[in-house]
């Protein structure tokens, strides 16, 4: 008796074992543009555009998992250059010498622009300097200017403080570079840690201006992308030397495309994958005509869609 039970628990855990291990075949997915498993760097800057795309992608390819990590800018460069991840996503390309120095460690990097989005600044709701000229700004970023009625004599708003998401970020960068003409930021600088975080900091602080990728201030109420997020108010930035309507402009798709808003940038996806990866897949597919409308309709400019202009223009 003893033996048929020992002979029956032997057959079970036979069975169990096989059936675990079919299981396991059935479950492992292979590793193709349109299936598997992997994980990518987001810049959090642009989150709101990559979860659309991810999220369209997984229910056209439902054996491909996505898993993306929304971190700084100099995080995501961090986890591509040291092998960690085959793809990333960022607002800027790789230079001469990052590219060399990867193909000295058997990393190819292909790199495609897939969009175009701006820098936004806004402010809070209550605030009426809602004009501003770049020489303002780079007055503001490097601390010469530091309360609001150096702007405008008239404000009451007090002491200018100026939100990031976090030290690390793209728009930091973008600020440094494309405002400050390489000098370092200075004033009253705070940082959120994310850019939802300047959104509700700067909804509750009067006197704060937010620095934000243009992707996250979009009104999802309104599918023709000619209005903002209705807890705060988008800067009008202009050119010359005094802003006023005529002259200053918001980040609406269509002053992208016409070069009007000043605070433009590309958005980049590199990948080390080979061509029959899903990273590669997955670069592919935001490249093509349906993740470029994914884009157009929310509300930044794709690189490769053609778009219809359209007057956004107030008081005209």
């Amino acid at each position: 008796m003893r033996k048929k039970i020992i002979l029956f628990l032997c057959c079970a855990v036979a069975l169990i074992s096989c059936n675990r291990n079919k299981q396991e075949q059935e479950y492992t997915i292979k590793n193709t543009t349109t299936s598997g498993v992997i994980t990518i760097c987001v810049d959090e800057t642009l989150k709101p555009i990559i979860e659309q795309q991810i999220e369209v992608f997984e229910g056209l390819y439902p054996k491909a998992n996505i898993i993306p990590i929304y971190t700084s800018e100099v995080e995501a460069f961090n986890q591509l250059f040291n092998d960690s991840v085959k793809l990333i996503v960022a607002t800027r390309s790789l230079s001469e010498e990052e590219i060399k120095a990867m193909q000295a460690n058997n990393l190819y990097p292909k790199i495609s622009k897939v969009a175009i989005d701006g820098v936004a600044l806004i402010s809070h709701r209550s605030n009426p300097d809602s004009l501003v000229t770049m020489e303002q700004l780079h007055d503001i970023f490097t601390g010469k200017t530091t309360r609001w009625e150096q702007i405008n004599p008239k404000s009451r708003m007090g002491d200018i403080e100026v939100v990031f998401d976090n030290t690390n970020s793209s728009t930091v960068r973008y600020v440094i570079e494309k405002i400050n003409k390489g000098a370092e930021l200075k004033g009253n600088i705070k940082a959120t840690h994310t850019n939802e975080g300047v959104i509700d900091y700067v909804a509750k602080v009067p006197n704060a201006i937010g620095v934000i990728g243009s992707n996250w201030i979009g009104n999802d109420n309104d599918t023709t992308n000619l209005s903002f997020n209705d807890l705060i108010q988008v800067m009008l930035v202009s050119t010359d030397p005094i802003a006023f309507n005529g002259n200053s402009y918001q980040p609406f798709q269509a002053y992208l495309a016409m070069e009007l808003y000043p605070l433009s940038r590309e958005i980049y996806m590199i990948c080390t994958s080979n061509r029959n990866s899903l990273p590669y897949g997955f670069t592919s597919f935001v490249s093509s005509d349906k993740g470029q409308r994914i884009i157009l309709k929310s509300g930044i400019l794709p690189a490769k869609q053609p778009l219809r202009v359209v007057n956004v223009r107030e008081n005209l």
